[in-house]
């Protein structure tokens, strides 16, 4: 009994992090690491004791390649900017695919990021704006992930 207690409130604390980000995300364009960080330890727990969609090594494994894609994405991005002020994904951005790889793995990060571009890219074309917060889509495209990998596959 304990024990999904444990998990339900795991999961509203994750629910709360998010929620938090997405706002800062779209009022402010940051991702605050006071949310941030504690959605990693969430997501680090959960993957330990609960494996449900992936291993704990899975889950390390789609950290690292969400860190070292965003990363890479990041250093073009500065390298051809002419505003270097203005690049369109910030650290934030990095470690926030970091943490969507903890949480889904290597599968479901790539599934999340192909539903967070569609999402994002039809967000932006409505709108009409140049900058598009990242965080929400990616979190969108997360639960979907999330779905499919938990009923499709």
């Amino acid at each position: 009994m304990f024990f999904y207690a444990f998990f339900g409130a795991l999961l509203i604390g994750a629910a709360f992090c998010i929620w938090r980000i997405s706002v800062a995300d779209f009022r402010r364009r940051i991702i605050p690491d006071a949310y941030l960080f504690p959605l990693m330890l969430i997501g680090l727990i959960i993957t330990h004791f609960f494996p449900w969609i992936c291993t704990t090594a899975e889950s390390v494994a789609g950290a690292v390649l969400g860190y070292a894609l965003a990363a890479i994405i990041g250093i073009i991005f500065e390298r051809i900017a002419t505003d270097k002020t203005n690049t369109p994904i910030g650290m934030g951005d990095i470690k926030l695919l970091a943490v969507a790889g903890l949480w889904l793995g290597t599968t479901g990060l790539a599934i999340a990021l192909v539903f967070a571009c569609i999402f994002g890219m039809i967000w932006g074309h409505q709108h009409k704006q140049k900058f598009i917060p990242f965080a929400p889509f990616l979190f969108a495209g997360g639960f979907l992930s999330f779905f499919t990998i938990l009923f499709l596959l």
